[in-house]
């Protein structure tokens, strides 16, 4: 079955409401790499029940859907796609714990034509199941490697630019576990790719590959360290497209670019020289 343009669009997601304590805080913040340092009490309010903070990057396993794209009546092709790019707004800062709803829907088709695939935007948005607050908005683009002809707008709804050439004003290197996409998968993404050696072999890799969100959030944490002094309040958005897998165990050396009204950012798996992460934008409030 292909993608039909209009179907796919009014696709009937259905609504999350998910409730997280302060122990999936604390999961989410080990898994992806704050509390490296002993002796950072910095780090610690992220994985230490007193005083706790909720990083703002946990909002992306917030009121998740699971892998609707998988559903044979969507017409994806899901054993091709690819996570190709993720916005992430916070609208105020994230509880560290609570109960939350996700409500997604698709926002927009972009055909590359036949062969050449297509690109489905959804967007995610995260309340307050009490008071219906709006918490965040989540952003993401899917390429479908197999499902182009299908129609659709032209237009995409997220348009990232490339990293400045001038020399980096802030670099952070961080290192990533061996078994991170391990401790990463215990905060909700179970696909089999990032846990057993079969499957990432047959998918084309030599060994499991770490979730293209945990590398995301490695990048955020650079950007809480160099340009927030961890205070979570003050990143209020971020953006970046997913050019290369990482995987467990390298490091990931971020570079940040002041601009006027925003941060650029880049991500590179150092051991390869490879940029993981592309086209970076960010948003950081001064208090």
């Amino acid at each position: 079955m292909a993608i039909d343009y209009q179907r796919l669009l009014d696709w009937p997601v259905p609504e999350i409401r998910h409730s997280y304590g302060a122990r999936d805080s604390q999961l989410y913040a080990l898994a992806v790499g704050l509390g490296a340092d002993p002796v950072s009490t910095a780090q610690l309010r992220f994985v230490y029940e007193q005083g706790l903070e909720a990083l703002p990057m946990q909002a992306v396993v917030l009121g998740y859907p699971g892998f609707w794209m998988k559903d044979p009546g969507t017409g994806i092709d899901c054993v091709r796609l690819v996570h190709a790019e993720q916005g992430l707004r916070l609208h105020r800062p994230l509880p560290a714990a609570g109960e939350v709803i996700g409500r997604t829907r698709v926002i927009g088709i972009n055909d590359k034509g036949p062969d050449k695939g297509a690109i489905v935007y959804s967007q995610r948005t995260v309340h307050e199941a009490s008071s219906g607050e709006l918490l965040a908005t989540l952003d993401s683009s899917t390429f479908c490697r197999g499902d182009g002809g299908c129609g659709g707008s032209d237009a995409a709804p997220l348009r990232l630019a490339p990293s400045p050439e001038r020399t980096p004003d802030a670099v952070c290197d961080l290192p990533t576990l061996p078994q991170q996409a391990l401790l990463y998968r215990l905060c909700g993404d179970l696909n089999p790719l990032h846990a057993d050696p079969d499957v990432a072999r047959a998918a084309g890799f030599d060994r499991p590959i770490l979730h293209g969100l945990c590398t995301f959030a490695v990048a955020g944490h650079a950007l809480l360290r160099s340009m927030c002094d961890y205070h979570p309040q003050r990143l209020t958005a971020m953006q970046v497209r997913f050019s290369a897998p990482v995987y467990p165990g390298e490091t990931l050396r971020t570079e940040i670019w002041r601009e006027a009204e925003s941060l650029a950012f880049r991500t590179t798996a150092l051991e390869r020289a490879v940029v993981v992460l592309s086209h970076g934008r960010a948003s950081v409030s001064a208090d």
